[in-house]
């Protein structure tokens, strides 16, 4: 009987204070929900402080109000690095008037074949919005340390024949520059689209 008692002075409380007693506990918003690995508030990945094919220095502040896809591959790369870059290709098309507010940024971890005319003819077999981006050895190695990013030359045949392993994941990060996302090599292009959906309009609410 006390106990009943008290429940019904927190139920009248909340009555007189105008809150339903069903929903007093159930005021916190629901996160959204990703199909990638959310990784908010990370600690790495910072910055891209490299140089585009046009020979402009880049860092993600320049993007704001974008979503940025940064993707860590090599022209010569025979499969993993043409589909990620067709794939954002065909993210960008599915965004339809969302498109331009996501960009593309290819970091090659082959400066030493990857030259900036080489990366300028590559991107524009998939979109002409889409950055590559390049530095030196060292600023590579930086980068790529800061982004947790994996990267060995296998030799070839030949001097110049070699290989790059390196890692396939992409990072995504909201249109306020943070970093938000890592999506594993082999998530379908439509869970893509509905991440970057998801982080405009994370940006819209804020």
């Amino acid at each position: 009987m006390y106990r009943r008692n008290i429940f019904k002075t927190i139920a009248a409380g909340a009555l007189l204070a105008g809150i339903s007693p069903v929903f007093v506990a159930c005021t916190e918003q629901p996160k959204a929900a990703f199909h990638g690995v959310d990784i908010t508030g990370a600690d790495y990945a910072r910055d891209l402080p490299l140089t585009d094919q046009f020979g402009q220095e880049r860092h993600i502040k320049d993007f704001e109000g974008k979503v940025v896809a940064v993707f860590f591959g090599y022209t010569h790369c025979p499969d993993v690095c043409p589909t990620t870059m067709a794939e954002l290709a065909d993210v960008k098309r599915e965004l339809g008037a969302d498109g331009d507010r996501l960009q593309a940024i290819f970091v090659t971890v082959d400066p030493q074949r990857d030259t900036p005319e080489i990366l300028k003819a590559y991107m524009a077999n998939f979109d002409p919005s889409f950055l590559a981006l390049r530095g030196s050895p060292e600023e590579l190695a930086a980068v790529a340390k800061d982004f947790k990013i994996f990267y060995k030359q296998v030799p070839g045949p030949t001097p110049t024949s070699y290989t790059m392993d390196h890692s396939a994941g992409m990072y995504l990060f909201d249109p306020e520059g943070r970093l938000r996302l890592f999506q594993r090599y082999g998530s379908s292009a439509q869970d893509l689209v509905e991440d970057v959906r998801a982080l405009l309009k994370t940006a819209a609410r804020a």
